[in-house]
């Protein structure tokens, strides 16, 4: 075990990247439990008032990701110091992440349908870090050998194609896809080749006289939602405690 942790995590300098990530899973974790209570009445937590003003825990993430971003970026990979920006880092994107929704829509939406985007957001974005620490780089250019690399030319044809066939899967409606293809090239790719989802700008622009293509697009999605909306769904109730009884005022 100790091999491996020093092969796989300190030797390469991940291990301020695996603290952020775990600190971040576990404060998202907590403050859904917490604010799960409040809504409950439940135990000695309440909300956090200033004059009157309630204090949303997106402030303090927000102030964490910044101290935590800055001393990371200033610091180096490996140390006492690197690992604590990582995990003031990982700390405030938990707390920033949780009210995710409400930055986007700019409205209390924290446990209406609008409120599941934020536990959307934290599962694609631990997935996300949990590609990282296992060793994915950035458009795959860890697929590549020592000599392709030194090839400057092969490298720069293999961003450029890798990152448009993000933006590609990104037009065609598939925003979780474009992120994980970020990391693992293939995901793009058949992200790019697929059908785009209806409502998105690429079927807009390129199926609006091709009637056969637009109507595949809207029945494939019709039988994706239809056959994975329920079970996301139940994972969402789950996490973030959407299923709760609604007796209790809903606060946080």
């Amino acid at each position: 075990m100790g091999d491996w942790w020093y092969r796989n995590i300190t030797e390469p300098g991940k291990l301020p990247v695996l603290l952020a990530l775990l600190s971040f899973i576990a404060t998202f974790l907590i403050t859904r439990t917490v604010t799960r209570l409040i809504r409950a009445g439940r135990g000695p937590f309440r909300n956090v008032t200033s004059g009157g003003l309630h204090i949303h825990h997106v402030v303090p993430g927000i102030v964490l990701m910044v101290v935590g971003g800055f001393g990371a970026v200033g610091s180096e990979r490996r140390g006492v110091g690197a690992c604590v920006f990582a995990v003031l880092f990982g700390v405030g994107v938990g707390l920033v992440l949780d009210e995710f929704a409400l930055v986007l829509h700019l409205d209390d939406v924290y446990w209406t349908d609008q409120g599941r985007q934020s536990v959307e957001v934290v599962v694609l974005a631990a997935a996300l870090g949990g590609l990282v620490v296992c060793g994915f780089s950035p458009l795959g250019v860890n697929d590549m050998t020592q000599d392709e690399q030194q090839d400057r030319t092969v490298l720069i044809v293999t961003l450029v194609l890798n990152f448009l066939l993000v933006v590609l899967t990104m037009l065609k409606g598939k925003p979780r896809m474009a992120l994980v293809g970020v990391l693992v090239p293939f995901v793009a790719w058949f992200g790019a080749v697929r059908l785009a989802r209806p409502g998105s700008s690429w079927a807009r622009r390129c199926y609006g006289h091709r009637h056969r293509a637009r109507a595949r697009s809207t029945l494939r999605a019709y039988r994706h939602d239809r056959r994975w909306l329920r079970i996301s769904r139940r994972f969402q109730d789950l996490v973030g405690g959407f299923r709760e009884p609604q007796s209790a005022p809903r606060t946080r």
